[in-house]
């Protein structure tokens, strides 16, 4: 075994790392301090491009007290989507409670609306202006992003059950 006991860790490498660090450091500031552009988020991008606004609707998503998550238009209050419990809908349910507990944490009210916002250049985004934040949901899939779409079509009323599998799906009798 080897005895390291009389040997120093090289001072260069020392200096060396703490130079980098220093370095990732300092940029880090100047960027978020804004001596350095950052890179322009895409609501910026399209905003210094000026891309239209195809279709937005404002929705305010609500817990049912069996479970569902509902989906109601804003300004007329029309359901617009019903998410039964146990149906394929985990990824609004995850923005969802994303967007609520952001909420929570800037001490706004949970039952405002959120703007779902398809744009020219085929991009869609869900924006909450309580907190400001805005979720860009081509960046999920195109299914995940589907899932939102839909909200957009007009005079359309969405309900997801949950799948039937097995046996008890076929009723009495089969």
């Amino acid at each position: 075994m080897s005895d390291f006991r009389g040997q120093q860790f090289p001072k260069g490498a020392l200096y060396g790392a703490a130079g980098l660090i220093a370095i990732t450091i300092g940029i880090v500031f100047a960027v978020r301090g804004g001596v350095v552009p950052g890179k322009a988020t895409a609501p910026q991008q399209r905003e210094a491009q000026q891309v239209a606004v195809v279709a937005a609707r404002d929705f305010r998503f609500a817990d049912r007290p069996d479970g569902a998550l509902v989906a109601t238009d804003a300004k007329s209050g029309e359901v617009a989507l019903v998410l039964e419990p146990g149906s394929n809908s985990g990824f609004i349910r995850g923005v969802m409670r994303g967007m609520m507990r952001e909420r929570s944490l800037h001490n706004v009210a949970l039952d405002g609306p959120v703007t779902v916002t398809q744009w020219a250049d085929g991009a869609l985004t869900l924006k909450d202006p309580a907190t400001g934040r805005i979720i860009e949901l081509g960046s999920f899939g195109a299914t995940n992003r589907a899932s939102f779409a839909q909200l957009l079509v007009p005079g359309t009323h969405v309900v997801e059950t949950a799948p039937r599998t097995g046996l008890a799906a076929m009723g009495p009798g089969a």
